[in-house]
């Protein structure tokens, strides 16, 4: 057989399995032309409707680095982003159903959550705490004792929080609530004592047109939260690629423009966050 032969044997064989690889999420990325991000309305500074109306933070400058990243390996001329605002309770299922490809919030990673969805590789790091009126006598988890907390629906705050009530021997309410405009609602009212959600979650919802002096966040943390996009199941090749553009965002300096931009007036990224950032610096 001649070698022209044997090469264009090669070629045709190798197709199938290089059409296979790109897994069904990057081949309608291809025939659609465009990629269906999902994001959340009012968890600033993560994943916001900005004064424009257009999404905003920093999940979202995360996201369109990757696209940007998912464009150049398709070798595609452009990928337009459609996006689709959801909800803590509807984040997930329209992943799981792919009404989005991707999910762009504040989305901590569970065992219980990888029965439903993927995830990619992290892309911020940060603790539970506690908010509380500046008057209170509120400073530690060790201080919540025969007080009302209110937890957002949908959110990993309350597991975790029960689960270190219970193992501090601390009696204390939980109090589920839609969101957190409704949480610092009823903390300004004096409904509850206390709202539970991540600690930059929390700093964000006090900045949004609110007197930091009247709050405190408590001095200790009730959890570990590691965040990553949400991806649909069985997916490996999407997966791979959304992960091959977080490293490549990792490695240069567009990862340090997005964290100053939401997070510069906290200083320089924690020890945790940034060997979160180094440990997912993949080589291609």
């Amino acid at each position: 057989m001649k070698r022209s032969t044997l090469f264009c044997l090669a070629i045709a064989l190798a197709l199938p399995a290089a059409a296979q690889d790109s897994g069904p999420t990057l081949g309608k990325l291809r025939s659609a032309n465009e990629i269906v991000l999902g994001y959340r309305e009012s968890t600033m500074p993560f994943s916001f409707t900005g004064g424009d109306g257009q999404p905003a933070g920093y999940s979202i400058d995360v996201c369109k680095a990757v696209v940007a990243s998912l464009r150049d390996q398709l070798k595609l001329g452009a990928l337009p982003i459609r996006w689709v605002a959801v909800t803590a309770e509807s984040r997930l299922p329209a992943v799981a159903q792919g009404r989005v490809d991707m999910e762009c919030g504040a989305t901590t990673m569970t065992f219980a959550r990888f029965d439903q969805v993927d995830f990619s590789a992290p892309v911020f790091v940060e603790t539970g705490a506690v908010l509380a009126r500046a008057d209170s006598n509120i400073r530690r988890i060790a201080d919540l004792g025969g007080k009302r907390i209110a937890v957002g629906v949908a959110t990993t705050a309350e597991q975790a929080l029960r689960a270190r009530l219970k193992a501090d021997l601390i009696s204390a309410e939980i109090v589920v609530v839609k969101n957190a405009a409704e949480a610092l609602e009823a903390l300004d009212a004096g409904r509850v004592d206390g709202y539970a959600n991540d600690r930059i979650l929390l700093v964000g919802s006090v900045v949004q047109g609110r007197d930091a002096k009247k709050y405190v966040i408590t001095e200790d943390d009730y959890s570990f939260e590691l965040y990553g996009l949400a991806l649909r199941r069985n997916d490996s090749a999407f997966r791979v690629a959304v992960n091959r553009g977080l490293a490549q965002l990792y490695r240069g300096p567009g990862m340090v423009e997005i964290y100053k931009r939401w997070f510069g007036p906290f200083g320089p990224p924690g020890t945790l966050l940034q060997a979160m950032y180094y440990l997912n610096t993949l080589p291609d």
